[in-house]
């Protein structure tokens, strides 16, 4: 039964994102928490079409990846476990939205049930959904996200090496150097 909050229907079922493909289709959404004092924090997750796990009518479950190791979501879950979740799905101006209570999980059939090239996820966030809506694609299609004549040649902004490097004034290892470690990680560590 949806209901209505603020402005927006929602529902407290996840049964709309099997209805509309959402979850099989979507490679990439971004998960918000906070830490006690408040201060928010959002993560990409991306992934395989279909690597969000659909457990129950109210579950969730989101594979957790080698990544940037910062470790921020999963320490503000530990204190704060309210998160909100916007699904994207190339192509697709509409977005799906869910707001629930995560936790986290070393399920070992969890685990094994994400596993990619051979590789299970290193832990699961679980979400038991409190609220689930569609939002409309105005600001999608104003940003014209998906529009191959809007993205910006990678070459026009510095890179991920080069920004680190600038914020931490390290001189561990050169500009170079980082690059080529970063790249290197993007080929034999997504998974």
């Amino acid at each position: 039964m949806a209901s209505r909050a603020g402005s927006r229907w929602s529902s407290r079922s996840i049964t709309s994102i099997r209805i509309a493909g959402s979850s099989s289709r979507c490679p990439f959404l971004c998960l918000g928490t906070s830490d006690p004092e408040g201060r928010q924090d959002v993560s990409p997750r991306g992934d395989l079409p279909g690597f969000v796990q659909v457990l129950d009518e109210h579950t969730l479950a989101i594979p957790d990846r080698p990544g940037n190791n910062r470790l921020d979501s999963l320490g503000n879950l530990q204190a704060n476990p309210n998160v909100g979740l916007i699904f994207l799905v190339p192509g697709v101006d509409e977005t799906l939205r869910v707001n629930g209570i995560a936790s986290l999980s070393t399920d070992p059939a969890l685990l094994a049930a994400m596993a990619v090239n051979g590789k299970p996820a290193k832990a699961a966030i679980k979400v038991a959904v409190r609220e689930v809506f569609f939002h409309c694609g105005k600001a999608l299609k104003r940003s014209k996200l998906w529009d191959p004549s809007t993205q910006v040649p990678r070459s026009t902004l510095p890179s991920l090496a080069r920004i680190i490097l600038d914020q931490t004034k390290s001189t561990i290892m050169t500009v170079e150097q980082a690059e080529a470690r970063t790249e290197k990680g993007y080929r034999e560590n997504l998974w």
